[in-house]
């Protein structure tokens, strides 16, 4: 909260339907950055979800943890009764 840049991003992140999901898999947080792309979106490829949306580095379309721990938190916040554990019927020709 102390941040200079969290009053604008609270703005930004309640300014519109936000969709939060929790992704999983085989390396899953270095996979989901490379698709998502670096937070400027002005720098980011095309091809990613930053490159392709994102107009700037305050409005950059997307978040996504750095790490476990990150992520952890995170998904508290989003999650806090839990995620729904499955498996999907084609995991067992996707992964070793």
């Amino acid at each position: 909260k102390e941040r200079p840049f969290y009053g604008g991003l609270i703005e930004v992140i309640t300014s519109g339907p936000v969709v939060a999901m929790a992704w999983t898999g085989v390396d899953a947080i270095s996979v989901a950055r490379n698709l998502i792309g670096p937070t400027d979106g002005r720098t980011a490829a095309p091809g990613t979800i930053r490159g392709d949306f994102a107009m700037d580095i305050g409005h950059n379309v997307i978040h996504g943890s750095d790490g476990e721990d990150t992520a952890s938190f995170e998904l508290g916040l989003w999650f806090p009764e839990g995620l729904v554990d499955w498996t999907r019927d084609e995991e067992s020709h996707i992964y070793e």
